[in-house]
């Protein structure tokens, strides 16, 4: 009977625990249908079940990786299978005899494994013999490197990811990777794998031993017509394989044409660094610069006006500042079209607006726009009509100024703006000389 008691005793406190909570949840729930400050009986807040805004991006990022996954092995697979039935449709066709049809299958076997077990490899900085640096840029290095299994070398790009992201560069690293994942073509460098660390994401390229055009123009100074034909013809063929993937470079100068062992020009660095950013300048207008004057009073405005240089002198200042603005944040502005800098927005155009920049360069031995001041070249490019000069001393021919002019111009003019083919004709043209 005692016992019997107590049990009732434990019930009843059960029961009345239970009443309370009924009456917290209905509690909660009226608050969230209507009330303010919304507390449960236990001083809590309620818990909210439904996932945030980065939880739902995390799971479509995953729900994406997982399906692009099993698409690529089941295509992997495809492949492999296709692979084989040719190979042994070929075998039937061929006088071979049933032994020897075997040994060729078990080694079409056993290299397809291999290069499924290579293909499950994941690479790393461990799997490469670092040597030296030859680059440095705004968010990383580039340093030569060699594969330990292969004994391959490559130029080894290393990004550090805490700088991208703070100066937003994110978009354009993902930009230079699909291009060069997309685009196959012997005028660009190549991209042969790319991976990550915590701090690092890394990019193995192909290493172009000849340097760039930046090191070559210091060099040599100038470069013949015959040269300079040779290195315009083959930029064109590598900006024209970008453009048919619809893709615009932005960043066209020496310092991004790369030479191979033997000789011939690759184009690098795609969306990655931009040569300016034309939001640290204020609005250029056209009217504001006709004529040569310059309607809004500037610092620049109060300094004695520059001595005119001879083409030598300028030749030596410029390259005597050359190596600085190639490694400095801000860059040079010496290569872009007077319509990125208007905000006017553009196309394609403005690429062989400085492929146009770079030709005179080549022949003169300095940019056509060239400033001791960045804000002053620009404003040259905006009112590049009056400022596109060419000097008696350099002796250009009139075809190739001819070139020049079609390029330096407004983008309705300008040549290439219907497509390469324009270009190529002029060039090919047996009374060029260029």
């Amino acid at each position: 009977m005692e016992s019997s008691r107590s049990w009732f005793k434990i019930f009843k406190q059960g029961s009345s625990n239970s009443k309370k909570k009924e009456a917290a949840a209905e509690s909660v729930k009226k608050n969230n249908n209507g009330g303010v400050g919304v507390v449960n009986s236990g001083g809590k807040p309620p818990i909210n079940d439904a996932p945030s805004h980065a939880t739902k991006q995390k799971v479509d990022a995953a729900k994406q990786y997982i399906e692009n996954h099993y698409k690529a092995q089941m295509k992997n697979l495809q492949d492999r299978k296709e692979r084989r039935w040719m190979l042994e449709r070929k075998l039937a066709d061929a006088d071979v005899s049933r032994e020897e049809q075997m040994n060729i299958l078990k080694k079409f076997e056993e290299k397809e494994t291999e290069y499924m077990r290579r293909q499950r490899h994941k690479m790393g900085v461990d799997d490469f013999e670092l040597l030296t640096i030859i680059g440095r840029g705004a968010f990383g290095e580039v340093r030569l490197c060699r594969e330990k299994t292969t004994g391959n070398v490559y130029a080894m790009k290393k990004l550090k990811k805490s700088e991208m992201l703070r100066r937003g560069q994110v978009e354009h690293v993902k930009a230079e990777r699909n291009l060069l994942a997309e685009v196959d073509s012997t005028c660009i460098v190549k991209l042969y794998c790319s991976f990550q660390d915590d701090e690092y994401l890394y990019l193995i390229m192909e290493y172009l031993p000849g340097g760039d055009m930046m090191t070559l123009l210091m060099r040599k100074d100038t470069l013949t017509e015959d040269e300079a034909r040779f290195y315009v013809g083959q930029t064109v063929l590598a900006i024209e394989s970008i453009h048919k993937h619809n893709y615009i470079h932005r960043d066209i100068k020496p310092d991004n044409l790369l030479l191979d062992k033997n000789g011939h020009m690759k184009l690098s660095d795609f969306g990655l660094c931009k040569p300016l950013d034309s939001s640290s300048f204020p609005n250029f207008r056209e009217d504001d610069y006709a004529g040569g004057r310059n309607l809004k009073p500037s610092a620049e405005g109060n300094k004695p006006p520059m001595p005119r240089r001879t083409q030598q002198e300028q030749l030596v200042h410029w390259q005597k500042n050359r190596r600085t603005l190639a490694y400095s944040t801000v860059g040079t502005p010496d290569y872009i079209a007077p319509e990125v800098l208007l905000k006017k927005g553009y196309g394609m155009e403005c690429d062989w607006w400085s492929l146009g920049a770079i030709m005179y360069e080549m022949l003169v031995g300095y940019p056509p726009f060239y400033s001791e001041e960045p804000m002053s070249t620009c404003r040259k490019i905006v009112n590049w009509i009056n400022h596109l000069k060419f000097p008696e001393e350099a002796k250009l021919s009139v075809e190739a100024k001819d070139l020049i002019r079609k390029l330096l111009c407004n983008v309705e003019q300008r040549l290439g703006t219907k497509g390469a083919h324009e270009i190529k004709v002029s060039i090919l043209k047996p009374s060029f000389p260029l």
